[in-house]
């Protein structure tokens, strides 16, 4: 079979063959309650409320309410912590670390007529890391399925005649070519024809038919996942008030992610019948998005003590590209004697950029403030998580997860709850948050749950605040989309303890 590869074709093919999965768009598509420490105390429930800068990461209008001019930084530790359970045994493994996650600040422009119908404008600047991607999984148990399964889903279909290494090809050459010319599944097939995993039903060179060299029903299986990066936003802020009861304001927001995550599979088995009793499979991916939204909100003070509010965010829009590395290792046994395979291709996949498009949000708010002594307050958001959208959706790999997202994501609510009481110079705070899961079947992914505490001690112009917070989410986690298709249940436990100092203008 003669290879020539047309470049076009060469950047085309890389591009499709990569498409990132539905977990990838989950994890671009959501965020994790981040902001100041007051703001992280009272969950976030900040939608009808004004008067703290990450106020404004929840409704544009909240720097329309502020009194003063108004900046403040946050520094955070978050401690990671995954319990997994596969086949009746349970691992667990925790990860922390320190974070500077926002920083912020407020102007704000009173109008010299008292009379004036608007009577204050305000422009603001924030930077909030929205998610923080740092955490480790580890899994280990006596699975029913082999890694073999999987080298053998992405081979077939594939010919013979490619996965050969013909006069004058080198592993990295082919490996190279394949992925050009064919994408990642005929890369993977490669891997583990040239691992002594799989072997064709017929050496013919024509032949896409392929079985695993690993037998049996019994396998032990070791996975480590680590991953690394952040998502933010830098939010640019516009907001005006009317006759002192009415805020508009609009958010400008450049939104980015880094992820980095590795990811390995040991597989060991003593079946009676396998050839190969020893499967190591290491892959490295690397995704870089820019994009841009946009956030329009409302305040409205229907009396001293009532305060209404209105928020839509706009989808994200992300450029994305990405970057993936693999090796393979195997042993097999033959004629007495136990030989030892290592396949590293020293290729790095750069893949061209795609799109993807995040859900759109609606939120709505209330607030009832006890004069000086406190209040509490209450938000309501709902985002359609079905409405996610990778580009060019004509093209079949994205066409395939844009059905699967119709077809197994949902509109899902989250509710906020937040309150504080001020005695002299220390407020207490506390609050709840609920986020039903984005599934249609909450098993993949269970609602999420969790609470926060803090305080802050105000001295003047100055305060510092601090902050707990912890929230749980159970889902199933599955290694691999095809063949090896067994999963893990996964209980994540998020603890976030943040710090923030604040300087407000008189």
């Amino acid at each position: 079979m003669k290879r020539i590869t047309f470049l076009f074709i060469t950047v085309f093919s890389f591009a499709v063959s990569n498409a990132q999965n539905i977990t990838d768009a989950l994890r671009y598509s959501t965020e994790s309650l981040n902001g100041t420490a007051r703001f992280n105390a009272m969950s976030g429930a900040f939608g009808a409320l004004g008067g703290d800068v990450s106020s404004l990461s929840i409704n544009p209008a909240a720097s329309g309410v502020m009194i003063r001019s108004v900046g403040a930084a946050t520094f955070s530790v978050v401690d990671n912590r995954n319990k997994a359970s596969y086949f009746g045994t349970s691992t667990g493994t925790s990860y922390a670390d320190l974070n500077f996650n926002q920083a912020g600040f407020v102007f704000v422009f009173n109008t010299p007529k008292q009379d004036a119908k608007v009577n204050k404008f305000s422009l603001g600047f924030n930077y909030i890391s929205t998610n923080n991607f740092d955490s480790e999984l580890f899994i280990s148990g006596n699975g029913n399925t082999t890694i073999g399964e999987y080298f053998v889903a992405q081979a077939n279909g594939v010919p013979l005649d490619l996965l050969q290494l013909q006069q004058g090809e080198t592993i990295s050459s082919l490996y190279q070519y394949l992925g050009e010319a064919e994408g990642t599944s005929a890369q993977n097939a490669f891997l583990g024809y040239q691992g002594y995993i799989i072997e064709p039903f017929d050496n013919n060179p024509n032949n896409e038919d392929y079985y695993s060299n690993v037998t049996g029903d019994n396998f032990y299986q070791n996975y480590y996942l680590s991953s690394n990066g952040y998502s933010g936003k830098y939010t640019f802020n516009m907001a005006m008030q009317l006759n002192q009861k009415f805020s508009f304001g609009v958010n400008l927001n450049s939104n980015y992610f880094n992820y980095s995550q590795f990811t390995s599979l040991q597989e060991t088995n003593n079946n009676n019948g396998s050839l190969v009793n020893y499967v190591g499979f290491d892959n490295a991916l690397s995704s870089f998005g820019r994009g841009f939204s946009a956030q329009f909100g409302a305040i409205a003070k229907v009396s001293e003590a009532i305060r209404l509010g209105l928020t839509f965010d706009t989808p994200i829009w992300y450029n994305i590209y990405d970057e993936t590395y693999q090796t393979l290792e195997s042993e097999r046994f033959v004629n007495g004697e136990t030989i030892y395979e290592y396949i590293n291709p020293h290729i790095i996949n750069v893949f061209y950029e795609y799109e993807l498009r995040t859900p759109w949000k609606i939120a709505g708010s209330a607030a009832y403030i006890f004069g000086k002594q406190g209040l509490i307050s209450f938000d309501y958001s709902y985002k359609d998580y079905a409405s996610t959208r990778f580009s060019p959706s004509n093209e079949p790999a994205f066409s395939f997860q844009n059905a699967k997202i119709s077809n197994e994501l949902k509109g899902a609510s989250s509710i906020k709850v937040g309150g504080e009481y001020r005695i002299n110079i220390l407020k207490l705070r506390g609050g709840y948050i609920f986020e039903e899961s984005p599934y249609k079947d909450d098993s993949k992914l269970g609602n999420l749950n969790g609470f926060s505490a803090g305080f802050g001690f105000y001295f003047g112009n100055y305060s510092v605040d601090m902050s707990f917070s912890r929230f749980e989410q159970t889902g199933e986690y599955q290694m691999y989309d095809v063949g090896l298709t067994s999963t893990a249940t996964v209980n994540n436990a998020r603890n976030n303890y943040a710090m923030t100092i604040v300087y407000e203008m008189n």
